[in-house]
């Protein structure tokens, strides 16, 4: 069982910038696009971390493991990065299944488009965290990835912007590590639908107003 996430800060360079921690009970089985912790393999922690939009650091994995241990926390574990206020996160439940979001949609692009959209606010990252409470095959798991990006897609197009994504979003989807493995992750599927669901309300939620970076809230 992954917990409700806990709000931190961490000091950096004279402010106190917001994270979102979740533990595990026991670890979980993962798949995802993190910089840190992505791939497949079992977790015990996530991390969501706000980042100044004048973020220029090349080695986030790095960065992200030391927020980690500056937190306390052991084991491997998934690090994301956002220049959202994680104090925003949007959480959704649906059948057991539950997500929750930061979302900033400030570059939206089409993913098969060679040029990004110009920008209608400048805050652009996505990230979504799932849980989901059985054990997903190692298949299923990756057909969750996409079919949480697709949900994600959706909610963006009834949001009126014409794009699938931001070039920078991140989805992790996490589930007991043991138990019969269910084998499907698509969207009608069992577990796969309210996965659906679930994604497309927190994007849907998150996105209907203007998302202001933190960075940007110290001087405005």
């Amino acid at each position: 069982m992954l917990s409700e996430p806990f709000l931190t800060s961490r000091p950096e360079d004279g402010s106190d910038i917001p994270l979102l921690v979740w533990r595990a009970e026991a670890p979980l089985l993962a798949v995802g696009s993190a910089p840190l912790g992505g791939g497949i393999g079992v977790r015990r922690w996530v991390v969501n971390a706000t980042v100044p939009m004048s973020y220029d650091r090349d080695d986030p994995a790095a960065h992200l493991a030391e927020l980690a241990d500056g937190l306390g926390l052991a084991g491997p574990g998934v690090g994301l990065l956002t220049g959202v206020d994680v104090t925003e996160v949007v959480a959704r439940a649906d059948g057991g299944v539950r997500v929750w979001a930061t979302v900033g949609l400030g570059t939206p692009v089409w993913a098969a488009e060679p040029e990004p959209a110009a920008p209608a606010q400048r805050v652009g990252t996505v990230n979504i965290v799932v849980h989901v409470p059985v054990r997903l095959g190692d298949a299923a798991l990756v057909n969750a990835v996409a079919t949480a990006t697709e949900a994600k897609a959706q909610a963006i197009w009834e949001l009126g912007l014409p794009a699938t994504g931001t070039p920078t979003d991140a989805v992790t989807v996490l589930c007991p590590a043991d138990g019969e493995p269910a084998p499907y992750g698509g969207p009608r599927s069992a577990w796969g639908a309210p996965l659906a669901r679930a994604v497309h309300a927190a994007v849907l939620a998150g996105g209907a107003g203007t998302v202001v970076p933190w960075s940007d809230r110290l001087t405005g």
